[in-house]
């Protein structure tokens, strides 16, 4: 381990001696450390965005739209967190506390949600996760021999948590170890102790990066294609080889410091890996064309209707029935394009004439016709809920409308409200019925405030 010591003391000396970073070239080299980090370790704990992905969402706050809600939220509130213990590092005088570390959960876990979990029994049930507060659970991981490793129990992860800061705030007064020891250790220790329901890598990793900002080192990036060799130094340590783990750590850095070097010459830290990252983005965009190739035509269009779409429809009316109290006049009207007059057997008319359309011929037996190509008749779909004259507001008594449309074009379908678009899908990628739930529970609310606010 003295070996990779020395390597970092090397390259820590060489950076001093050079001249001072240019502003362009720091501004690249931050850049890289920011999307390394945020991106691998967010993707070790099976963050499905690319590479590629992370770069347009952190720098250009763009998503492809086929991620769910949460990946994304949770990449870019890990950016955050890190953003923040660049600022703790900045403050000289900040301490790192329990509080302070509850609060980087609360960040990166945006907010509580419920995941899949299993009983001590072995039971398969499902768990409220909560942010920013210690597990009331026990936690633990299956290892690759199939035994199981606990971690602290709930009652005492509070007390381990507070000799953990004690122990770092005394390795900080003696000053005996060297900061990658420092780091990895506080990392180590932390995973242990596993104090939070979901989270507890990616915070033990912001937690030892703020240790090596703070002693002016570049932070670790423990890369995806690195899990295996991370994981097996943290399965060193927990059967005592601790120094397997600090010397991994210590490996790590030795990539930071050479890639700090790098962009202090000016020289480029494009690395060969970064190629093959492109060409998993670019295989990714030539794979997804597949889906995208799907042109609109009439049979998409009965495939995506009988996926759902005419219950959501009904359910959209039922739902608004509601509101039918509070007003005079009511109209329910379905439509097909411009036509707007139609009713939902109308619809289901129409559907069913695509589908035998569509069914193969039988002139004799066992002779077909040719595969018919289907027409492209579509536009828009949609229901309307108009409500006039309201009856509890003499000096507005307003009208309302609600309109749910689904507007197809050549290569995706919108889902709107009211012209908000709530999905755009590519007709391959139809809603599921919790996508569906989701649109007339929107649709609903918002309505409702609509009529709030006009009766204010």
């Amino acid at each position: 381990m003295q070996t990779v010591f020395n390597k970092i003391v090397e390259l820590v000396n060489e950076i001093r001696i050079l001249p001072t970073i240019n502003n362009d070239n720091l501004k690249k080299l931050n850049k890289k450390f920011r999307l390394e980090f945020n991106y691998n370790s967010n993707h070790l704990e099976g963050n499905t965005l690319t590479y590629g992905e992370t770069e347009l969402l952190l720098f250009f706050d763009k998503t492809d739209g086929l991620h769910e809600l949460r990946e994304l939220e949770e990449m870019k509130a890990h950016d955050v967190a890190y953003k923040i213990i660049q600022d703790w590092v900045k403050d000289v005088e900040h301490p790192l506390t329990e509080t302070y570390i509850k609060q980087l959960n609360e960040i990166i876990l945006v907010r509580p949600f419920w995941k899949e979990a299993i009983t001590p029994d072995g039971q398969s049930t499902r768990r409220q996760i909560k942010v920013g507060q210690y597990k009331e659970y026990p936690n633990s991981v299956r290892l690759q021999n199939g035994e199981m490793f606990e971690y602290a129990s709930p009652t005492d992860t509070p007390i381990k948590m507070n000799e953990l800061i004690q122990w770092y705030n005394t390795a900080i007064d003696k000053d005996e170890l060297h900061p990658v020891a420092l780091a990895a250790l506080l990392h180590y220790k932390f995973v242990c102790i596993h104090p939070f329901d979901d989270g507890n890598g990616r915070i033990s990793r912001l937690l030892m990066n703020y240790v090596l900002l703070k002693n002016d080192l570049p932070p670790v990036i423990i890369k995806t294609t690195e899990k295996k060799k991370y994981l097996n130094a943290l399965n060193q340590a927990d059967v005592g080889n601790i120094e397997a783990f600090v010397k991994y750590i210590a490996e790590q850095l030795v990539w930071s410091l050479e890639l700090t070097i790098k962009a202090t010459k000016g020289e480029s830290i494009e690395e060969i890996d970064d190629y093959e990252k492109e060409i998993a983005i670019w295989k990714k965009q030539v794979t997804a064309k597949e889906v995208n190739s799907l042109h609109r035509n009439d049979e998409l269009i009965y495939e995506l209707y009988h996926s759902g779409i005419a219950e959501m429809f009904t359910d959209f009316a039922n739902k608004h029935k509601q509101f039918d109290d509070l007003f005079n006049k009511k109209f329910v009207r379905y439509f097909k394009n411009n036509t707007g007059d139609i009713d939902i057997n109308y619809i289901e008319n129409v559907m069913d004439g695509i589908g035998e359309r569509h069914l193969p011929m039988f002139y004799r037996e066992g002779e077909t016709s040719e595969i018919i190509i289907p027409d492209d008749t579509f536009q828009k779909l949609g229901v309307s809920v108009w409500y006039e004259e309201y009856k509890y507001n003499e000096m507005n008594s307003f009208h309302i409308s609600s309109n749910l449309e689904l507007q197809f074009e050549p290569y995706n379908y919108i889902v709107k409200h009211n012209n908000l678009v709530l999905y755009k899908r590519n007709y391959g990628n139809l809603l599921s019925r919790k996508d569906m739930e989701n649109i007339v529970t929107e649709s609903v609310k918002r309505v409702f405030e609509e009529i709030k606010k006009n009766d204010s």
